[in-house]
């Protein structure tokens, strides 16, 4: 058999419980009422907890040694919460009633059983009484399983490379560092142990909070079930009913105020990012940055992978190839460059090496199961490594951040944190991809912030706490600077310190499609600040699919183009001056409508929604949406509807049902829940606006910094009633949480628009609004009741477009 096909197989297995060793929990023969539910006492000698920890989120805990252990999570924000709960006991069953009204009914015997209702009575979720809650006694695994209807949709579990739902999938989670992945392949980078279900239009959440390796099989071995567990640890799971709307929307609402909110990244951060594997220069780098600026081709960020360093060791530089990184760095930020460096988390058995000695004498690596010093191969040759479960490792690490920061980078890039390491050089086995020679033994120890464990429990979170460690130090190193940190492992919660990319894809249009099913079901498990490498890292792209490419990247919240070391060269300007052009009209598009990302990552700060969606987020009645997965919505007003396929210059759009929407560049007006086969030729990227949505654009600019000078105009999507805001702020630091912003109201009526403009303080001011898809000239435009005689209608955009002559403007009036 192929090494490849042994690598399937193991993975298969990997991916099946082991149910033949299982015991049930058995029969309830003790309850007791606590404030938030009830404890609960089982025949196996297991216990289990019932509670409410909001009044519209159910948690069940099970321990299957009788005793649970300290409660504490890392993918929680703060202490585990508690709603008031009310018990009912009616004969062979327990009911325990929420303030809201949400219920969980509780069936004594002859095994456990477990019902949840949403307040207005209908059933969310209930126990497969054919396959119950379960544990092996002897190696610790833990399972349950729910009933579910065949047309029932699950999405979440984070970055999978499987269809847009999950349904009938099954799927491992072990952080895996997966190079070239295939569609299909799993496990991948991320473990994000949370879904949202959707059957006839109304959603609720599962989020399994459990940091050990965890499987979900959701209807694949059984269309009538589905079930979930893991190789060891407590059987913990939140159940998310949505509340009264029982809306995706609510669902992740209540989802990240359990786990956390990205914080509102620095406005630099959503401009156009360049990186390669490597520029192996400064001079290379500061040519790059000069071509940008030469060319006119917007740019905020760009990247220095491994070869920047000394030997690749973490927080140093090159002496020969980066000789004056102050000097470099300086040169960048008079250009409007900020620049972002990797860190890997080995650091490098090196005697003569600071750091190593540092960590060595603090006590803070990783530890082998007869308690010496992991080693582990990867880029420097063998490394040790932090033990990011220990407060002491996680301060020491942050406090690396100083050096690089004096010198002037920007944001940091954490790679290798799966952690992945490579095969010993004695290794004789089978190179299996996410073998467990990649990673580090499982029965390394780790702290565990003060319950110690094994590698086994703690594998999934390394790289989440990795990226704390690296956001909390930023933080407290340069508390008015908000910290850009990007992480390709994490764990739920992973949101709290660090953006998300999609690792080593490849520069297939396989991997171009996979992309929007990707970022959207990252999106949904509460990750806002996700993106893929533009073109594919693992080569060289053709010039049509790094167009189309760049196009489908526009408007998702990272935007980076990265490419591996044997690629050809990957600027937007490599590919000859035609696709040049389309490139920048791209890039310049990005920052058109930075104004509008930026309110989105700030509506996401307060409310959980992300800035990229996919279509049935936002339209959960309509099953037309329910599974697009080459369309994607920015925020609630923009549709995009890329092409993905290779030679296409056409391709079928959906509009969802529900609203209309208009052709950002032509203003055809479309009707919601009708297909339209539409011309995409490849200089245009199919983009649309919901009819009723206010969306703001920018003049455009070669670097954000220059935004402030730039003036802003409101788009206004016509023909139907609506309300849409502008979030400003100073674009870095933390004054808007004390009242350093202004948000822009406008409201859309069958008159016109009506502005609630806050005084000024020195944001983009707003210089103008154009009125999108309106069939013809109206006769006349007032401006709070003057007449506006300058007004222009470009009847082939079907724009209509009135400067206004400052910001005290209240309302527009149009008169057909």
């Amino acid at each position: 058999m192929k090494k490849a096909a042994w690598a399937g197989l193991l993975l298969a297995l990997a991916a099946l419980p082991a149910s033949a060793a299982l015991r049930t929990v058995g029969a309830v023969v003790q309850a007791r009422s606590t404030g938030d539910g009830l404890d609960l006492r089982l025949s196996s000698g297991a216990s289990v907890h019932i509670g409410f920890a909001t009044p519209d989120v159910v948690r069940v805990r099970m321990s299957p040694t009788g005793k649970f252990t300290p409660d504490a999570s890392y993918a929680i924000v703060g202490t585990p919460p508690r709603a008031r709960a009310v018990s009912t006991h009616k004969g062979g069953a327990v009911e325990l009633r929420s303030d809201t009204g949400t219920r969980v009914v509780i069936r004594k015997s002859p095994e456990l059983a477990i019902s949840v209702y949403d307040r207005g009575g209908q059933l969310v979720v209930a126990d497969d009484a054919a396959r119950p809650m379960a544990f092996n006694p002897q190696d610790g695994a833990i399972e349950t399983s729910m009933h579910r209807d065949d047309f029932e949709l699950y999405y979440g579990f984070g970055e999978k490379t499987l269809p847009i739902s999950r349904h009938q999938q099954s799927m491992v989670m072990w952080n895996s560092d997966v190079a070239d992945y295939p569609a299909g392949h799993d496990p991948s980078y991320q473990s994000i142990p949370f879904f949202i279900a959707l059957h006839e239009g109304k959603s609720y959440g599962l989020f399994f909070n459990n940091t050990w390796r965890s499987w979900f099989d959701m209807g694949k071995t059984d269309t009538s079930r589905y079930s979930f567990g893991a190789n060891g640890g407590e059987l913990d799971y939140y159940v998310f009913t949505g509340g009264a709307e029982r809306t995706p929307a609510s669902v992740v609402r209540d989802y990240t105020a359990l786990t956390g909110r990205g914080a509102l990244p620095p406005l630099w951060a959503l401009g156009y990012q360049q990186s390669r594997w490597s520029y192996m220069t400064q001079e290379k780098v500061l040519d790059v940055a000069a071509e940008f600026r030469k060319r006119q081709i917007p740019a905020d960020v760009i990247y220095l992978d491994i070869d920047h360093m000394d030997g690749f060791r973490v927080f140093t530089w090159n002496p020969k190839t980066f000789p004056e990184p102050k000097k470099m760095l300086d040169q960048l930020h008079g250009d409007g460059f900020h620049a972002v460096t990797i860190v890997d988390p080995g650091v490098k058995l090196d005697d003569k090496y600071a750091i190593y000695r540092s960590g060595r004498e603090q006590g803070i690596y990783v530890r082998n199961a007869d308690d010496s010093e992991l080693h582990a191969k990867v880029w420097p040759g063998i490394c040790a490594f932090p033990d990011f479960t220990l407060p002491a490792a996680r301060a020491w690490f942050g406090s690396l951040y100083q050096a690089p920061l004096d010198v002037g980078v920007d944001g940091f890039w954490n790679d290798m944190d799966e952690p992945g390491v490579f095969s010993p050089d004695d290794f004789t086995g089978p190179e299996i991809s996410v073998g467990p020679q990649r990673t580090f033994p499982r029965d390394a120890k780790h702290a565990g912030d003060g319950m110690p464990g094994t590698h086994a429990q703690y594998h999934n979170v390394y790289g989440m706490q990795m990226a704390r460690a690296s956001f909390e130090g930023l933080r407290q190193l340069r508390p008015e600077q908000r910290p850009l940190v990007l992480t390709r492992a994490g764990f739920a919660g992973i949101q709290r310190y660090a953006a998300v990319w999609t690792g080593d894809n490849s520069p297939t249009w396989t991997h171009l499609a996979l992309t929007i099913p990707m970022l959207t079901n990252l999106s949904v498990s509460g990750v806002p600040f996700v993106g893929a490498d533009v073109g594919g890292f693992m080569g060289s792209p053709s010039a049509e699919l790094y167009t189309r490419w760049l196009q489908a990247a526009a408007l998702t919240p990272y935007f980076r183009t990265h490419s591996n070391d044997v690629s050809a060269p990957r600027e937007p300007w490599a590919f000859g001056a035609g696709f040049e052009k389309i490139n920048r009209a791209s890039i310049e598009l990005r920052y058109q409508l930075l104004p509008y990302l930026y309110t989105l990552f700030a509506d996401n700060e307060r409310s959980g929604l992300p800035p990229m969606r996919p279509l049935w987020f936002a339209y959960p009645a309509d099953t037309q949406a329910s599974l697009v997965d080459d369309q994607y919505l920015a925020g609630g007003d923009l549709m995009v509807a890329p092409v993905v396929h290779e030679g296409k210059t056409s391709r079928l759009v959906y509009f969802p049902k529900g609203d209309a929407w208009i052709d950002w560049w032509d203003g055809t007006r479309h009707e919601g829940g009708s297909y339209a086969n539409m011309e995409a030729p490849l200089d245009r990227l199919l983009l649309f606006v919901r009819a009723g949505a206010t969306v703001p654009t920018s003049a455009v600019v070669q670097h954000t910094s220059d935004m402030k000078n730039a003036p802003l105009t409101l788009a206004v999507a016509v023909g139907a009633k609506g309300g849409s805001h502008v979030f400003q702020d100073a674009g870095d630091g933390y004054g808007y949480h004390d009242g350093a912003s202004r948000i822009i109201d406008v409201v859309q009526d069958e008159h016109g628009v009506r502005l609630e403009i806050p005084p000024n303080s020195g944001y983009q001011r707003v210089g103008a609004i154009e009125f999108v898809g309106l069939k013809a000239a109206p006769a006349a435009v007032r401006i709070d009741g003057k007449e506006v005689r300058d007004a222009h209608f470009d009847a082939s955009t079907h724009r209509l477009r009135v400067v206004l002559p400052d910001e005290n403007v209240k309302q527009l009036v149009l008169t057909p």
